[in-house]
């Protein structure tokens, strides 16, 4: 169990409070312009919009939101919360592509994830470079929450090679999507 006292004492745990606290300051501020700029929608986009942070990008911040506190109260390993987290993710996309389909329309982060969601050829396998990289990312910060000095970074030094390869091929791909989109913006077809 990690002490409230070693939160500012140990730089690892502090750099991931500090993680922490920066992805739950986004998080409040993109809630608040959701809320204004969308009123009884903002709810729902918000968790859409967090739940395409969850399984479209190789880092896990979103997720983050939950797991960093998790491993607080509770013990339980990130890279096991997250389990939990992408379980959330899903059923919140389940949900609302069965029953409010219209609402990614409404932002183009939502939309363009509405896209991948329809598409799974090849459009998951953004979610799947996604997924690895999220996974081996939390196994590098478990290792941040069970040490005290970044020096003792055995895992994170032994896998970063792996790491690097996952984010360059999410890059890649993420590179084609996008091509693709801009493509088909202006009605334009690839063959």
């Amino acid at each position: 169990m990690i002490k409230i006292k070693h939160l500012k004492s140990h730089e690892t745990k502090k750099h991931s409070l500090k993680k922490f606290l920066f992805v739950l300051t986004i998080l409040a501020f993109y809630s608040i312009y959701l809320f204004f700029k969308f009123g009884n929608d903002g709810l729902s986009l918000l968790l859409i919009t967090w739940s395409v942070f969850v399984m479209a990008t190789p880092i896990p911040d979103a997720g983050f939101i939950l797991d960093f506190p998790i491993r607080l109260l509770t013990g339980i390993k990130m890279i096991f919360s997250e389990i939990f987290v992408w379980s959330i993710a899903i059923g919140v996309n389940l949900y609302f592509l069965k029953f409010n389909p219209e609402i990614y329309n409404k932002t183009t982060i939502t939309h363009v994830f509405y896209q991948i969601l329809n598409k799974p050829w090849p459009d998951w396998i953004i979610i799947f470079i996604s997924l690895l990289g999220t996974f081996l990312s939390l196994y590098f910060g478990d290792e941040l929450l069970d040490i005290i000095i970044f020096r003792q970074r055995k895992k994170y030094f032994k896998h970063k090679k792996k790491y690097f390869i996952i984010v360059i091929f999410f890059i890649l791909f993420l590179f084609y999507f996008l091509y693709r989109y801009f493509l088909s913006f202006f009605n334009l077809e690839l063959n």
